[in-house]
């Protein structure tokens, strides 16, 4: 199967925007800096307060919600996250998602009177929606690199690869008049 770190550079040809520098530099295209040894354990600092994190696990489920497949949270992504943002981002790159989810979470608290982890999911949306529009300081930003992580995170999962994508390790013979409207999945090998 393939690895996360070939996958992440695959990915990074589909962004139409920069990259994050911490998926560039997991994924090996940040130059030639040399990359730490990151071990499968625990991330090697805490990066989120435990309110950070649980709007970061809730926000990450509304951009890549549960449907017919598993969603971010099945998938590990807060885990991904963490880990990534713990052992691959300086802390400056750390500072625009952690400043994010704190003027996110201030908006729940003026707009819903609860903290962004514990609104509904529409009022997430629609906290999620104010960021990307740039209504919220600095929101927009935030909401690119947030999408990225979330979307890096899900796609290199094992969910992601073989759910929510059709993998085939070995694709079978070629058909060239095989029709499009049998595709039902974005193969990935």
């Amino acid at each position: 199967m393939i690895d996360r770190r070939r996958a992440l550079a695959g990915m990074a040809a589909t962004f139409a925007v920069p990259l994050f520098a911490p998926i560039a530099r997991a994924a090996g295209l940040a130059g030639k800096t040399t990359r730490p040894v990151i071990s499968d354990g625990p991330p090697s600092v805490q990066v989120f307060t435990p309110a950070q994190h649980e709007l970061m696990t809730a926000l990450s489920e509304r951009v890549m919600p549960t449907t017919d497949t598993p969603g971010a949270i099945a998938a590990g992504v807060p885990e991904y996250i963490e880990k990534l943002l713990a052992d691959w981002a300086w802390p400056d790159e750390r500072k625009p998602i952690i400043a994010g989810l704190d003027l996110l979470d201030a908006k729940s608290l003026e707009d819903n009177k609860v903290p962004g982890a514990k609104a509904t999911p529409e009022q997430q949306d629609a906290l999620l929606t104010a960021a990307m529009n740039g209504e919220i300081p600095n929101g927009a930003s935030f909401f690119e690199k947030f999408r990225q992580l979330v979307l890096t995170g899900y796609f290199t999962s094992e969910i992601g690869m073989t759910q929510e994508r059709e993998y085939l390790p070995v694709p079978g013979e070629y058909h060239g008049d095989y029709l499009y409207s049998n595709v039902n999945k974005v193969f990935s090998a």
